[in-house]
């Protein structure tokens, strides 16, 4: 169940190094890390469950990862956001240019088979910049066992916290049916099938910053 080690590296000692592009906007790089992020669409549009855009960030994630590796222990898309946890390789710190090269080419193939896209600001026009993505994301480097699986679970219970289904595991767009099936939860958790009445899960700074 949730709480065992998963087969993924947390290593809690490599060097840290702080990198600081704006004020008050931090990222914590880690050599060879996991980390928790979030990436939400531009004006909240609710694309990201669709055929064409499930579609779209499969290929742009595999066509990352054929030169920059990473592994993805856990993600759910939403129609306006997605979260995910990745595990880098061992000595490599670089989140951000993955993240940056997922977006463009996802914005690309979406742009390229008709995908919408809303009317861009005079910001975006004058840097030219798309109008699909918010500019930034948010990045929680994960630090132990216990923050590992706080981030899973908020993952996968993030559909049930939205109100797009009653239980995590009618929710098809996520890693859940896969922890399932290497016995990482149980196939009813948080379920509230057959009149089952659950305390919902208190997820307490993971909530507030993460949405």
């Amino acid at each position: 169940m949730v709480g065992r080690a998963p087969p993924y590296n947390i290593d809690l000692y490599a060097s840290v190094d702080i990198v600081s592009p704006m004020p008050d906007y931090r990222r914590l790089y880690r050599p060879g890390g996991t980390y928790f992020f979030t990436l939400v669409t531009y004006d909240r549009i609710k694309i990201l469950t669709s055929d064409l855009a499930r579609n779209c960030l499969r290929s742009s994630i595999e066509e990352c990862r054929r030169t920059r590796p990473f592994e993805v222990p856990g993600i759910v898309l939403l129609p306006d956001h997605l979260h995910f946890v990745w595990t880098l390789p061992d000595g490599d710190e670089d989140y951000s240019t993955r993240i940056s090269f997922i977006k463009s080419h996802f914005t690309r193939q979406w742009r390229a088979n008709g995908g919408f896209e809303p009317a861009r600001s005079t910001s975006r026009m004058r840097q030219e910049e798309r109008s699909i993505w918010q500019r930034r994301f948010w990045e929680h480097t994960i630090t132990d066992q216990h923050d590992f699986n706080q981030h899973l679970d908020y993952i996968h219970y993030n559909p049930v916290k939205h109100g797009l289904v009653s239980c995590p595991h009618k929710w098809p767009h996520s890693s859940f049916s896969r922890w399932v099936e290497h016995d990482g939860y149980e196939p009813n958790w948080q379920c509230a099938c057959d009149g089952n009445e659950l305390k919902p899960p208190s997820f307490g700074e993971i909530e507030e910053r993460s949405e």
